[in-house]
């Protein structure tokens, strides 16, 4: 309690904070090395957009809560994982923020989807409002599935974004799924008339020199949302590898989940922690100024990131991935497939072509007693977000 009544100032850049150690750092797809490029590690965490719990904005649906401290812990990671996905498509993973620099407009157009107000895309009284269809009442816990579904619905109003959006579930990537999806708003009717040739004479589908590059909607860009549980009370050690291979791909946006009851986002990792931005402080809301401008420092994290072992990792999770382009998405498939052959890391999830034959009835189980069944048996019937919702008051 005492550490969130500390200024940011107070906290910012204590070096000593960030272990100094041979080991590399990860963040998002990026590698580090603490030794020489400790301010570019910390101006990358300082960067990313960092939501934590606010006080005294307009009520939720009028008459609701003003505050989401307590329980907004969830949804504010499932914002940070989200934008982590708009930075990516509107100003690109190389973009960086400076405390006094201006910004191009695209910046605050991400930022502003994010606002605690009733009209943002992706604001905390648009997720809590889209989680009553989840079943989950305002002010109730979130687990990282729920946020993640809700995520889904309210990214199919953000047409600035157009972002296509799925959530493998029962452990399975489909691919065919996802090309579906991605590929939905082609121009062209029929599949006939786009003949996937050779990709390298190809832009998505179509010759370069055709001018359709400009044309957009030939490859929506995908958020790819993977639901997990990686053991029953603890993370399964033999998951450790994988996971920790998740942060090391271009593709990655990181990972929501935490502890008990309390969610972090966790962005990167260096030896045998995680690095994670934490939503548990709580600030004051935030409004435009006279001149129309938004305050934005709040939004990123001035001082060093937090730091926690693996091994304290809840077992429930999601992991995130972005990709810009279907050239993108056939890398990380590529990836993904590489991953399975590394000795000693159990795979999270399955990648297959198209969907498995006891999939294609959801409301029979044709399941056979083998250990990956035995899994999808489990998730079947697991609710995840029971677990975290154990308070300990």
């Amino acid at each position: 309690l005492l550490l969130a009544t500390l200024t940011y100032d107070t906290l910012r850049f204590e070096y000593e904070d960030f272990p100094e150690t041979k080991e590399p750092v990860w963040i998002l797809g990026r590698k580090y090395s603490v030794i020489t490029e400790k301010e570019e590690i910390l101006l990358d965490v300082t960067s990313r957009l960092w939501f934590t719990y606010r006080k005294n904005f307009p009520a939720i649906g009028g008459t609701g809560p003003t505050s989401d401290t307590g329980w907004g812990c969830m949804l504010r990671c499932g914002q940070m994982i989200f934008a982590q996905a708009l930075v990516c498509r509107h100003l690109g993973r190389d973009w960086r923020w400076t405390k006094g620099k201006r910004q191009m407009d695209n910046y605050f157009n991400v930022l502003n989807a994010f606002i605690d107000k009733k009209d943002s895309y992706y604001s905390i009284h648009q997720i809590a409002q889209m989680g009553v269809g989840e079943g989950k009442s305002i002010g109730q816990w979130y687990g990282p599935n729920t946020v993640a579904q809700v995520l889904k619905k309210l990214a199919t109003f953000d047409t600035w974004s157009s972002l296509a959006v799925h959530i493998a579930m029962d452990n399975t990537v489909v691919m065919e799924e996802i090309r579906r999806l991605c590929q939905s708003n082609f121009p062209c009717a029929g599949a006939t008339a786009c003949p996937s040739v050779e990709a390298d004479l190809l832009y998505n589908g179509y010759p370069e020199e055709a001018g359709v590059r400009e044309r957009l909607s030939l490859w929506k860009p995908l958020v790819l949302l993977i639901p997990l549980r990686l053991g029953l009370t603890d993370i399964n050690e033999a998951y450790i590898e994988t996971l920790k291979h998740c942060f090391m791909m271009p593709q990655s946006l990181g990972v929501i989940g935490g502890k008990p009851n309390s969610a972090h986002y966790f962005i990167g990792y260096v030896g045998e922690e995680l690095i994670y931005l934490d939503p548990h402080t709580t600030q004051p809301a935030v409004e435009p100024n006279d001149s129309g401008c938004l305050p934005d420092e709040s939004f990123h994290c001035q001082h060093p990131p937090c730091r926690m072992s693996i091994a304290e990792l809840d077992p429930s999770i999601a992991v995130g991935f972005f990709c810009n382009t279907e050239e993108d998405f056939n890398d990380w498939c590529q990836q993904i497939k590489k991953l399975s052959l590394v000795r000693g890391a159990l795979p999270m999830f399955e990648l297959v072509e198209r969907q498995p034959s006891h999939f294609s009835n959801p409301d029979i189980l044709n399941l056979t007693p083998d250990s990956s069944d035995a899994d999808r048996l489990e998730r079947f019937f697991d609710s995840e977000d029971e677990d975290f919702e154990i308070l300990s008051l």
